[in-house]
């Protein structure tokens, strides 16, 4: 009876759809993160439903180990059952990017998360980014105006430059985030809140990124109790809004606060799939992800846009040898220390000129700034080899003239670093100021 109701109704409906097979696998192993299936052959980075109804939870696919397949969990804790369904849903491969995205929050797997409804009028955009020509790259040769008076004036940025904040728990990484997201002349500016405090996320909506700014801003927020690898889909997806933009031709800041916990979420991956732990513990591919996310900014010969990269290193004891913190200060183009003991005594920002470098710097600013900021960093560096006998009293007034000099011009530098959290000082006002000081010297 079927086969002649297949016959004569079917086959007139002559249907252009032929019926597949579904892939179904069976759930083998779950140890709270690493999921293992078997009767499952998808690729790598496929995204799957593992579960059924309201307790199914996502999954993506990470490697594979002895036939079976194995998987990291996207969601929180779930109560699952052996032998549970696992279905493939599609490859997690783009990002919805574009200027409707502007105003918005979203989370590592670009679901809106600030309550005002979908994003409608995005486009897509590989998550991974587009593998770029290197003579694509365009050299860095305009500064960009940051709003902080030691940054522009003695560490000055350029369109295009990726640079990191280095410093340890608590010296003011996140403040001078928000200093510059204030005050930065950039088209729009992206920011991945990457494996940090939930609270901190408000706290950024809040008060970093309030009023005007948050109209030209787009939020990607991942704490970190979220899944490892939505937290470096998180990273990812951030990198490939703000590459977006740089293809129209647009100005862009990408701040990733931070840097060390997308290294910190590649370690769990690395260590759960079995990897050898190398350096503090951290797997090869860990540290071997970071060149591959910071390569992505930059300048466009092409479009004309750029992206002008800020990363937060967390050096972890203030120890500045953490395999991150040394990785990052080889890839990077300039990297911006915060001193714990210039915190201490009020300074902040709490910048410290001595290791700090911008590489770029002699490319985009004019001779007699160049100038004035080595006079500057050169009695600094004089006043801190002698630190120690001038609180001591042991240096005599008069011994040696170029101490005297960087004694009478310390006020004058640490007044220059200082700067309120509220202020906004210009490009042009910080070089003016500069070169009056120290100028003539």
């Amino acid at each position: 009876m079927l086969k002649r109701f297949a016959e004569t109704y079917l086959d007139r409906l002559q249907l252009p759809v032929a019926p597949r097979a579904e892939v179904i696998g069976r759930l083998a192993s779950y140890d709270g993160l690493l999921m293992e299936a078997v009767g499952l052959s998808v690729p790598v980075g496929t995204m799957c439903r593992v579960g059924a109804g309201a307790g199914a939870i996502e999954a993506e696919v990470i490697g594979f180990r002895a036939g079976r397949t194995l998987m990291m969990n996207l969601g929180g804790p779930a109560a699952l059952l052996p032998d549970a369904p696992v279905r493939p849903i599609g490859p997690p491969g783009e990002a919805q990017v574009g200027t409707a995205l502007l105003g918005r929050v979203v989370d590592g797997a670009g679901r809106p998360i600030d309550g005002l409804g979908p994003i409608r009028g995005a486009t897509n955009w590989p998550l991974a980014g587009k593998l770029q020509n290197p003579l694509d790259r365009g050299r860095v040769t305009e500064p960009l105006d940051v709003g902080v008076r030691a940054l522009n004036g003695l560490l000055t940025i350029g369109q295009g430059q990726r640079i990191g904040i280095m410093a340890g728990s608590g010296v003011g990484k996140s403040v001078l985030l928000g200093m510059i997201v204030r005050s930065v002349k950039a088209d729009v500016v992206v920011v991945g809140l990457i494996g940090e405090r939930s609270r901190e996320v408000t706290d950024f909506l809040e008060t970093k990124i309030a009023g005007e700014a948050r109209g030209r801003s787009v939020v990607v927020a991942v704490p970190a109790n979220h899944s490892p690898v939505l937290r470096i889909r998180g990273a990812m997806r951030a990198t490939a809004i703000a590459e977006a933009f740089r293809a129209e031709g647009k100005r862009v800041l990408l701040i990733m606060d931070s840097l060390t916990r997308v290294a910190h979420a590649g370690r769990e991956i690395g260590l759960a799939l079995g990897e050898p732990a190398s350096a503090r513990g951290y797997p090869p591919s860990a540290i071997a992800m970071l060149p591959n996310l910071i390569e992505r900014a930059g300048a466009d010969v092409n479009s004309g846009g750029s992206i002008t990269a800020i990363y937060t290193v967390l050096a972890d004891g203030d120890d500045g040898s953490d395999p991150v913190v040394d990785s990052a200060r080889a890839i990077l183009d300039g990297h911006i220390v915060l001193s714990r003991a210039l915190a201490e005594r009020g300074v902040y920002p709490a910048v410290d000129l001595g290791p700090s470098v911008s590489r770029v710097m002699s490319d985009i600013g004019a001779p007699d700034h160049l100038n004035a900021a080595r006079v500057l960093r050169r009695h600094l560096a004089t006043y801190e080899e002698n630190r120690d006998l001038i609180l001591m009293g042991a240096y005599r007034p008069g011994s040696e003239p170029a101490l005297d000099q960087a004694i009478a011009c310390y006020p004058a530098i640490l007044e220059y670093i200082r700067q309120g959290a509220d202020e906004s000082i210009g490009l042009a006002e910080a070089v003016a100021e500069l070169t009056g000081l120290f100028g003539d010297a």
